[in-house]
């Protein structure tokens, strides 16, 4: 199993250790691959889109020619996990932050994104999440000017909410996070998420 990790900002080889401490747990064989270009996205069975900041990457894969490519590969059925940054770039909507800048977004799940929605009194800070369909009891969830989902259309379901908000969604084989699985030593979101890459693609 290949599993890549979008390389070109943010937190990337805190995913790539998650991937591959999660990989041992599930017994599993596979590799973590830093992903920069879009030849590297050949043979792929999952992607992750990192946080970081979310127009500097869009505009990053814009330019790099890896934007289109993701999204025709998502179409074809390639799981994909968006973390922070990540989930703003899979939305179909964002809000008038991301019309101002510009930003693209990869619109694949059915969901309108607020960016920096927790204020700035409250930019960096964890929570014990209920995720569904995790296992083991609560996540820690470690958010930093974390967006939410304001809303939900279509396929896309809220897997986990804090204090009323979303900040979970699955659209079949497509996750995306507000918070930081990567930032904390609990494997189980990796896990996850490979479970579903390990189903191959429909």
């Amino acid at each position: 199993m290949r599993i890549g990790v979008l390389g070109l900002q943010g937190a990337v080889s805190e995913h790539l250790l998650s991937l591959r401490k999660a990989l041992k747990v599930l017994g599993m064989k596979g590799e973590a691959l830093w992903v920069s270009r879009k030849e590297q996205l050949d043979g792929l069975e999952g992607l992750i889109l990192p946080g970081g900041e979310s127009t500097t990457i869009g505009k990053l894969m814009v330019i790099t020619g890896i934007f289109d490519r993701i999204r025709e590969e998502a179409r074809g059925g390639l799981p994909l996990m968006g973390t922070c940054a990540g989930m703003i770039l899979l939305a179909k909507e964002g809000d008038e932050e991301v019309r101002r800048t510009g930003q693209p977004l990869l619109g694949l799940m059915d969901m309108k994104v607020i960016r920096n929605a927790f204020g700035r009194q409250r930019e960096s800070f964890e929570a014990d999440l209920r995720v569904e369909g995790l296992k083991g009891g609560p996540f820690r969830g470690v958010f930093i000017r974390a967006p939410i989902v304001e809303r939900l259309w279509g396929e896309a379901r809220a897997i986990a909410e804090f204090e009323g908000k979303i900040v979970g969604v699955r659209q079949g084989k497509m996750l995306a996070l507000s918070f930081h699985p990567e930032l904390t030593s609990d494997t189980r979101i990796h896990e996850y998420f490979l479970q579903l890459c390990r189903g191959g693609r429909p």
